[in-house]
């Protein structure tokens, strides 16, 4: 079977192939021309999801069933029409963005998780036909002082089903922290204790709601360890959340925006280590991955086959993806450069198909 990977670009969504030792290629291509902001394929229904950032002609999203040959535009989540009471603003709150898309367990057929931006969580249980703000989490006191980090607004970008209950959801906020969720969705309690928020005034580093947590990552196989990488640093979680705890030891620098765990060993996951904070380039311009297979007590650099120096990539939150088996991970960049890491990472080969800025990649189902 051929391993296939979607990237989402800011010029349309590509499906790239490979066969054995046949170089990956273009296999198919959707939005051409158009900024992809998430892309999702459902195993359990074989269904495949793209979300568009149109500017003037707003947010759309789209469902497809034969692979991506053919596309039908579904719903959008959509805000309330009332100014938002909690940022107390005289306009309504309206989508920006929909930064991620997520399953629901395999016990709930047609459940999705839509991660937008400025701020809210979005369910929908009919395959994107229809959707439904967590309204539990929107009017949260708290989200008075949640802020944008990178945009101008706060943005849900992940979102973590727990493989063992459908019903138990973590999400990574930036600027919000982590909230968690025991009931699918309805009601939420604040997480995340131990995040540092190195950008803060000393009395609130620790506050949990105004924590910037980049990424966060679950192990299926442990479900209670998360990864997260952070603004001020990479933490780990043994709870499912609740806490965290600073891993200090990880060169060349411990800022980023991806981070992924492996599907099955919660003492492994990768890294991709960047200058903060207003360059946001590889460290002296040698682009590596770092990786820990002992829970963060140590780190290797992962440099085998990538750039040694003048590397500028920026690999951001969803463009670090691995596969099924934990051996193979894809990484796409900000200049549009895809390379595969083969071995755990140990060994990276550049595909040689030059794509549109990368916002995410993800091992697609085998054709």
């Amino acid at each position: 079977m051929a391993e296939r990977i979607r990237v989402a670009t800011r010029k349309g969504l590509f499906t790239l192939e490979h066969h054995g030792p046949i170089a990956w290629r273009v296999a198919g291509k959707s939005f051409l021309g158009e900024p992809v902001t998430a892309v999702l394929d459902d195993p359990r229904s074989g269904a495949l999801y793209a979300a568009l950032r149109l500017g003037h002609f707003g947010c759309k999203l789209h469902r497809s069933v034969d692979d991506g040959k053919n596309w039908r535009e579904i719903a959008v989540p959509t805000y309330p029409t009332a100014p938002d009471p909690i940022k107390e603003s005289d306009k309504p709150p309206s989508l920006d963005q929909i930064w991620t898309l997520e399953t629901g367990g395999a016990d709930q057929p047609g459940r999705l998780w839509a991660g937008t931006i400025p701020g809210g969580l979005f369910r929908s249980d009919d395959d994107g036909q229809s959707w439904s703000l967590c309204k539990h989490l929107w009017l949260q006191p708290g989200r008075k002082e949640w802020f944008g980090g990178g945009y101008d607004s706060p943005g849900v970008h992940s979102v973590l089903v727990d493989p063992r209950n459908s019903r138990h959801v973590a999400v990574g906020i930036s600027c919000g922290g982590v909230w968690q969720s025991r009931d699918d969705g309805n009601s939420w309690s604040l997480a995340g204790k131990g995040l540092r928020a190195g950008y803060m005034p000393p009395e609130r580093m620790d506050d949990p709601n105004i924590q910037d947590p980049h990424r966060i990552a679950r192990c299926a196989g442990a479900p209670d360890v998360i990864w997260c990488q952070h603004h001020s640093g990479i933490f780990r979680s043994t709870d499912g959340g609740a806490t965290f705890v600073e891993i200090k030891q990880a060169g060349p620098s411990t800022f980023g925006f991806a981070v992924v765990a492996h599907p099955g060993d919660g003492k492994t996951a990768w890294f991709v280590p960047a200058f903060k904070d207003e360059c946001r380039v590889p460290v002296d311009g040698k682009l590596v991955v770092t990786g820990t297979r002992d829970g963060g007590a140590s780190f290797a650099v992962l440099d085998g086959g990538l750039p040694h120096g003048d590397s500028y990539d920026l690999v951001y939150r969803h463009a670090l993806a691995i596969d099924d088996t934990g051996e193979t991970l894809a990484m796409g960049s900000t200049t549009g450069n895809l390379r595969i890491g083969e071995q755990g990472g140990t060994r990276w080969s550049r595909v040689n198909v030059t794509l549109p800025p990368i916002a995410q990649v993800a091992f697609a189902q085998s054709a």
